[in-house]
């Protein structure tokens, strides 16, 4: 007789426990460490090639010594800065590490001002190789935000949506993801000047 309560009760306790999201959950989190990943590869991409950048300008435009080096150290904040998946929750690191970001994007728009006062740098074949690869990288930064936020979204509504909540709360107790945020004065037209 004990049995049969004990097959019974399982008997109904399994259906409910297929729904209950766990796997759901476990999975979602997995695809914003991994679209995470990708926006760290993107950004490593770019580190990797402002030094060749750089070197090239520097061949042309000596004299733009400023331009230069802060761009320099801009690059170099960035590889200080490391970000993990494991610290995805802390809103501090993720605004340092935006922060950086956001410094190596400004030097890297005046370094392109410096492009157009030089005619013989932007004719350079190597520059503009390497210019493309740059734009090209850019873009790749901005899906990979923009898979990331996706990813993020995907997460925090299967961690709040019932049943999956109740998952989460009693067994998992996974926090809220903070998605990818544009830097303070993003939504203002940059001004070019030369």
């Amino acid at each position: 007789m004990r049995r049969l309560v004990l097959f019974l009760v399982l008997s109904l306790l399994l259906p409910a426990l297929s729904g209950c999201g766990y796997n759901t959950i476990q999975q979602n989190d997995e695809a914003v460490i991994a679209a995470w990943g990708d926006v760290e590869a993107s950004y490593q991409r770019r580190n990797d090639l402002i030094p060749n950048l750089v070197e090239t300008v520097k061949a042309y435009a000596a004299h733009e010594k400023d331009t230069l080096t802060a761009v320099t150290e801009a690059r170099a904040k960035v590889g200080q800065i490391k970000l993990g998946s494991d610290t995805l929750n802390n809103p501090a690191a993720l605004a340092n590490f935006q922060a950086a970001q956001g410094q190596m994007t400004s030097a890297l728009s005046k370094l392109m001002v410096v492009v157009e006062r030089y005619p013989d740098l932007k004719a350079n074949q190597n520059f503009r190789d390497l210019q493309h690869q740059l734009e090209g990288t850019e873009n790749r930064i901005n899906v990979a935000r923009v898979r990331f936020n996706e990813a993020v979204r995907i997460f925090n509504t299967s961690i709040r949506t019932f049943p999956n909540n109740l998952t989460n709360n009693f067994l998992l107790q996974l926090p809220r993801r903070e998605a990818f945020k544009a830097e303070a004065g993003a939504e203002k037209a940059p001004a070019v000047k030369f």
